[in-house]
């Protein structure tokens, strides 16, 4: 028998898991407490990161400008050939070596005889006969 005085192992058991409880809401909270603490330190590092880098920024948008076209352009016709195509500046069919060329060039070159782009039809555009 047990002594009448004597705390039950059963009582026992539930006073520690009252304890266990408490340790793991105590936990609980203190975890809950370092995550919001490591967040706000993450957003300032990340805010000290981003006002450090203006000129990156500033580079990045310009590369995202817009390409700027000119009017008219003239584009070599093959490989060591003379003959160059007359184009206009937002042909997407002209090659990579288009050079800017004025109006006034570009008439003057369909009328030394420089083919036109059959895409873009400069001489159309331009009223060329």
């Amino acid at each position: 028998m047990s002594d009448p005085g004597s705390i039950s192992r059963l009582d026992k058991l539930r006073a520690l898991q009252e304890w266990l409880d408490w340790q793991l809401r105590q936990t609980r909270g203190r975890i809950q407490q370092l995550e919001a603490q490591e967040r706000q330190e993450h957003h300032q590092a990340r805010e000290k990161r981003v006002q450090g880098k203006p000129r990156v920024e500033k580079r990045e948008s310009e590369k995202r400008r817009p390409r700027t076209f000119p009017d008219w352009g003239i584009d070599d016709i093959g490989v060591g050939t003379l003959q160059s195509e007359v184009h206009r500046g937002d042909c997407f069919a002209a090659g990579k070596r288009l050079r800017a060329i004025s109006r006034e060039q570009a008439l003057a070159a369909l009328a030394d005889g420089a083919p036109a782009c059959e895409v873009c039809r400069p001489d159309t555009a331009l009223g060329a006969p």
